[in-house]
C-alpha cells in the first residue's frame, strides 16, 4: 500500500494539542523544546495551557501546529516509523513547512522562526478589517472563481484554497468577499459563510507578506527533502531546494491546490493518507476527493500504537 504522510494547517489548533506525545515520547518533548528555544519564548506553555484566542493568533498558530505535527512524526520515528515510510509529504498552507521539516528540508528551529515571520508577515499585510475570507459551500472551483471575479468591482477577491470537490475558499478584500457571499448562493451554494480568520491568506493582498518571506526563505538553508514534497502552489511533485525556495514564496500570494494535490497522488499510486499531527481537516477533504482513500489521523500515543500495527 502506498503511502502519504499530510500535515493540517491553521484552524486545526486545540489547547492541549501535542501534550501527551510529548508525556510519552522524549523525541516529541524535544520538538518542542527546540521550538521553545528557537523562539525564545515557551510556546509549550501556550500550546498547553494558555487560551485558544491567543494560540490561534496567526503568528502563534503558525508554529504551534508545526510543532504539533513535527512531534507526532518524532513519536512515529521513536516506533521504527520513518518518513521512508511514504512516498509523499504534503502539507495544506504552513502544513507545508511541516511537512518539510518532516522530511529533513528544513530544521525544526528554523521552521518555527520561519512561521513565526510568516504569521506576523500576513498579519501585518492588511490593515485589521479590511480583509476577509469566506468558504463556498456546494460550488466546484470554475463556478467560485467565476463568483470571486463577478464580485470584485476593481477590488481584491480570488480563490484562495480548493479543498475539495465540493469547498472553494475565496480571499481578498472584505467587501468584494462579502459581495461574493450572495452571488455564490445565487449560482447555487449549498452555504456561504465567513471564516473567522484575522488576514485575507492566498490573494494578491498577501503580497508584502510574499517579499518578507523572500528575505526570511534566502537566509535559511533547505536541503533536498528525504520524500518528495507535493507543493501548494503546483500540486506536482517538487525535490529542488532552490524550486521548493521560489515555491513557498508563491504559497503567500498564491491558491492551496489541494484538491489537485491530492488527486495527483493518488495518480501516482497514493492509497492510503496519514495525516500526521493536530485535528482531522485534511482527512475530510480527502475523503471528499478520493472516497477509497483509506485514512489514518497520528496525533496522540493512542494513535501511534494503532500505527504500528498497520504497517
Amino acid at each position: 500500500m502506498t503511502r502519504a504522510f499530510i500535515f493540517p494547517g491553521q484552524g486545526a489548533q486545540t489547547i492541549g494539542m501535542g501534550k501527551a506525545l510529548a508525556e510519552a515520547y522524549p523525541a516529541a518533548k524535544a520538538v518542542f523544546d527546540e521550538v521553545d528555544a528557537a523562539l525564545g519564548e515557551s510556546l509549550s506553555s501556550l500550546i498547553w495551557e494558555g487560551d485558544i484566542e491567543t494560540l490561534t493568533l496567526t503568528e502563534n498558530a503558525q508554529p504551534a501546529l508545526m510543532a504539533t505535527s513535527l512531534a507526532a512524526m518524532r513519536a512515529l520515528e521513536a516506533e521504527g516509523i520513518e518518513i521512508g515510510a511514504a512516498s509523499f509529504v504534503a502539507g495544506h498552507s504552513l502544513g507545508e513547512y511541516s511537512a518539510l521539516t518532516a522530511a529533513g528540508a528544513l530544521s525544526v528551529g528554523d521552521a518555527a522562526k520561519l512561521l513565526r515571520t510568516r504569521g506576523k508577515a500576513m498579519q501585518q499585510a492588511v490593515p485589521v478589517g479590511m480583509g476577509a475570507m469566506a468558504a463556498l459551500l456546494g460550488l466546484d472551483l470554475a463556478t467560485a472563481r467565476a463568483v470571486a471575479e463577478e464580485a470584485a468591482q476593481g477590488e481584491v477577491c480570488a480563490a484562495a484554497n480548493d479543498n475539495d470537490p465540493s469547498q472553494v475558499v475565496i480571499s481578498g478584500n472584505k467587501a468584494a468577499v462579502e459581495r461574493a457571499l450572495d452571488i455564490a448562493k445565487e449560482k447555487g451554494a449549498k452555504r456561504a459563510l465567513l471564516l473567522p480568520v484575522s488576514a485575507p491568506f492566498h490573494c494578491a493582498l498577501m503580497a508584502p507578506a510574499a517579499e518578507v518571506m523572500a528575505g526570511a526563505l534566502s537566509e535559511v538553508e533547505i536541503k533536498a527533502p528525504s520524500v518528495p514534497l507535493v507543493a501548494n502552489v503546483i500540486a506536482e511533485a517538487v525535490t529542488d531546494p532552490a524550486r521548493i525556495r521560489e515555491l513557498l514564496v508563491e504559497q503567500v500570494t498564491g491558491s492551496v491546490r489541494w484538491r489537485e494535490s491530492v488527486e495527483y497522488m493518488v495518480a501516482q499510486g497514493v492509497t492510503e493518507f496519514w495525516e500526521i499531527g493536530a485535528g482531522k481537516a485534511l482527512s475530510g477533504m480527502v475523503k471528499r476527493i478520493e472516497r477509497s482513500a483509506a485514512l489514518r489521523n497520528v496525533g496522540a500515543p493512542d494513535d501511534v500504537k494503532a500505527a504500528l500495527e498497520a504497517v
